[in-house]
């Protein structure tokens, strides 16, 4: 069963900087070149694929969900079934068939990834906000390689393939979540005119419309385009919308060529009405906020269509993004890669959140729920730019000492990462007005005045690094893959707060607001990380794996903010949270390599995490966190014309505190006062299948199940300890009408199922699930 009691179908009501260059980097390496190629006269079949997959960023075209994809970073130096690390590659067929939109909706593709988290007490925030074998990992999802840090929603118009990796990732991109990372592998042109898209309608006046436009242009070069126009409400919501458009031009020069240069662009703009969420007053678990009116406890669950916000609230982004690609092929077993990156993404928004504390919830006749308020008392306000300016490059090389073969990528990596804000207030003590608890209405005009109050904050990441990985192959049996990275970061955070809030100081003989200098800091230092594996492959199409990886998150590491608070792990005097993982497993390619099946059990556990004295209530680093499972995952083809994509995993978490002052800590993670991780189920599943029948019909479905998730552990009285466990069902029809247009019909949650998609750390709100909805989309191809 999930948390809410019933649904109520909603009827139609209100409409509502510094460049970095590698050119000394390339040139240095160069002078090497010659002798490296030189070692090897002639490559083996295993040095073959290492090359292919250096000199092509997109690697082989995937039919459906074939196990052919590659994946694009030429740091990984083997195919899928010989990478000692639980990997999972969404294709971009199969976000099409499932019509997902989002990165976060592609992610259920991959058992117990989800967005979870609804945000600290009365706070939230829009975006991607992904959690991940028990972290948070919203901080590590990469473009191409290269860091995407902002807290926006994530279109995939553009995205050729979705690179999951979990476990700690450190040694392939830097500082980056314990739990692992994404990659969103954008298209790139080919040598072939084609042109395709999409015009979707849904339940909830969804509205979409795709196109993808590819030129050949002589011989070698071609031209794409990709772009997006969308306009729509969202299933089982009043009032929120997400509307975008984007463009995304790319040019590729010197295809089939020894040297091949992607230049890519990426606008895109959205306009969205953000969702703050539903009470849980009503809901199973929930009591009272109040002790001394336990009839609250009693009071029926809100209509979870309803909308709490206002219509001020607003999500605006623009997002630009620059992209240039240079491979260069020395000899076919030497390849040059190099990426360099400009972006900048603005983010504008005012989402209304609410805490139903005792204060908050009014109930002037308790016998009448009707007259029943709720105070909407949290504006949350961003003005945020996030700017990055990065520089990849790679050396792939193949060669052999003795009787070993080596597949050796290194290389160097410099970025810049920018933070600025400037902080919104409501002014001259301005509020809304309370919401009705069960009839909320929008309309209130500019009731709310708003704007800036003088304050701003100021972040800036350098880092340098260096890495080194190296497969070798003893054998036809036997490989020992090995990789160490080394990051010299320097972070610098200034900031300017109003005196008397919550980050700011007090404000003495000044008035109430004053601004006055905030933070001023900076921390530095060397992050190292490394990894080790060994595999045996008893049979070519298979491999059996031990693994060991750590990763490495410095304070600031995850939002370029650092801050002077004792409980968080932004304070620069603070160490670098640690992480490392080990795990076992074995992979094979089945059916003649269409269907590759993975198996692992893993062990996470992340150290120097922040612990309070029962005693000083002082904060120290010495905690540690500990997730282990298992993960199992079939993905490709069981026959030409059947397809799967299914996974499953268990996540069993704990924490341990450590001793301060001869006491033991006794914070709990867990709402229930248990050591458990927050925001992580117990188990989950996910499968998509489809079948292509004879006459121009092809079929298909899938199921998710989320175990049961505590919520976090904070001071709030009578709200829901823990989101039940669920089981959703998705179906979808393809008919062809002839070879350019096709009809595909998608259902979502056909039996209708209720249920908690995410919840704020007190338990006061809740993201209602999607209810049961459609989509019917065109698509064309030419």
């Amino acid at each position: 069963m999930g948390f809410v009691k019933s649904r109520k179908h909603p009827v139609a009501r209100r409409s509502p900087a510094p460049a970095f260059t590698a050119a000394t980097l390339a040139t240095s390496l160069a002078l090497a070149l010659p002798a490296m190629a030189a070692t090897t006269d002639a490559p083996s079949p295993a040095t073959d694929a290492q090359t292919s997959q250096a000199k092509h960023l997109q690697g082989v075209t995937v039919e459906g969900v074939a196990t052919t994809a590659q994946l694009s970073s030429p740091k990984f130096t083997q195919p899928l079934v010989d990478t000692p690390q639980t990997i999972q590659v969404i294709s971009k067929d199969l976000i099409q068939q499932q019509g997902a939109t989002t990165l976060t909706e592609a992610l259920r593709n991959t058992p117990g990834v989800g967005t979870f988290f609804l945000g600290e007490n009365g706070s939230t925030n829009t975006g991607d906000a992904v959690y991940m074998r028990g972290f948070n990992t919203s901080s590590s999802i990469f473009v191409d390689g290269v860091r995407d840090l902002n807290t926006i929603s994530r279109d995939v118009f553009n995205i050729e393939q979705i690179e999951v990796t979990k476990g700690p990732d450190s040694t392939e991109y830097g500082r980056t979540a314990p739990s692992g990372a994404i990659n969103m592998v954008t298209k790139q042109p080919t040598l072939k005119d084609a042109v395709s898209g999409s015009v979707s309608y849904g339940s909830y006046d969804q509205k979409r419309a795709t196109a993808d436009w590819n030129q050949q242009i002589g011989n070698g070069a071609a031209f794409r385009l990709n772009v997006l126009d969308q306009n729509s409400g969202v299933p089982g919501r009043h009032d929120v919308k997400n509307d975008r458009w984007g463009v995304a031009p790319s040019l590729a020069l010197g295809l089939n060529t020894s040297t091949r240069v992607y230049l890519d662009f990426l606008h895109v703009k959205q306009d969205n009405v953000p969702d703050g969420g539903v009470p849980t007053i009503g809901l199973p678990g929930y009591s009272s906020p109040d002790p001394a009116r336990p009839f609250i406890a009693n009071a029926p669950a809100v209509d979870p269509s309803n909308f709490y916000g206002t219509d001020q609230d607003h999500d605006h982004v623009v997002e630009n993004m620059f992209t240039a690609i240079l491979q260069h092929d020395f000899s076919d077993n030497v390849t040059l890669h190099d990426t360099l990156r400009w972006g900048r993404t603005q983010e504008n928004y005012l989402l209304t959140s609410f805490t139903a504390t005792a204060a908050n919830l009014l109930t002037p006749n308790p016998a009448d729920p009707s007259t029943w308020t709720l105070a909407r008392s949290n504006p949350n306000f961003e003005d945020q730019i996030n700017r990055i300016v990065a520089n990849q490059l790679n050396l792939a090389a193949n060669f052999e000492t003795g009787a070993i073969t080596h597949n050796l990528s290194t290389g160097i990596e410099l970025s810049q990462e920018k933070l600025n804000t400037t902080t919104l207030a409501a002014l001259n003590g301005s509020t809304w007005p309370a919401a009705n608890l069960y009839d909320p209405n929008p309309d209130v005009g500019n009731a709310l005045l708003y704007g800036p109050n003088g304050g701003w904050t100021s972040g800036r990441t350098n880092t340098a690094a260096a890495y080194l990985f190296d497969t070798l192959k003893f054998g036809e049996q036997w490989q020992v893959n090995a990789g160490a990275r080394l990051d010299h970061y320097d972070t610098d955070f200034d900031s300017a707060v109003a005196c008397g809030s919550k980050s700011g100081p007090a404000c003495g003989s000044l008035a109430t607001g004053a601004i006055v200098p905030g933070l001023d800091a900076d921390t530095s230092g060397n992050l190292t990380s490394w990894q080790l594996a060994l595999i045996y492959k008893p049979a070519a199409n298979g491999s059996v794996y031990a693994a060991l990886s750590t990763s490495a998150q410095p304070p600031g590491g995850s939002s370029l903010s650092l801050s002077s608070s004792t409980n968080s792990a932004d304070n620069p005097l603070l160490e670098p949270e640690r992480a490392r993982t080990a795990e076992v497993g074995t992979k094979w390619n089945l059916f003649d390599e269409r269907l590759l099946l993975t198996a692992a059990l893993y062990r996470t556990t992340v150290s120097n995490d922040l612990e309070q004295d029962p005693t000083t209530l002082l904060y120290y680093p010495i905690g540690q966190k500990r997730v282990q499972g298992v993960e199992i995952t079939a993905v490709g083809q069981i026959t030409p014309n059947w397809a799967v994509n299914a996974g499953f995993t268990s996540m069993h978490t704990s924490t341990s505190n450590g001793a301060v002052s001869g006491a033991t800590t006794t914070s709990a993670p867990a709402a229930d006062g248990s050591n458990v991780l927050a925001y992580t189920p117990k188990s989950a599943f996910t499968s998509w299948t489809t079948y292509r029948l004879p006459f121009g019909l092809v079929i298909g479905g899938g199921a998710r199940y989320s175990g049961e998730m505590q919520r976090g552990a904070d001071g709030a009285i009578g709200t829901p300890q823990y989101a039940k466990a669920y089981w959703v069902f998705d179906a979808m029809a393809t008919y062809t009408i002839n070879r350019h247009f096709d009809l595909q019909l998608n259902l979502y949650n056909l039996f209708d199922k209720t249920y908690v998609a995410a919840i704020n750390k007190s338990g006061y709100r809740y993201i209602p699930g999607t209810p049961r909805s459609g989509m019917l989309t065109a698509n064309f191809h030419f």
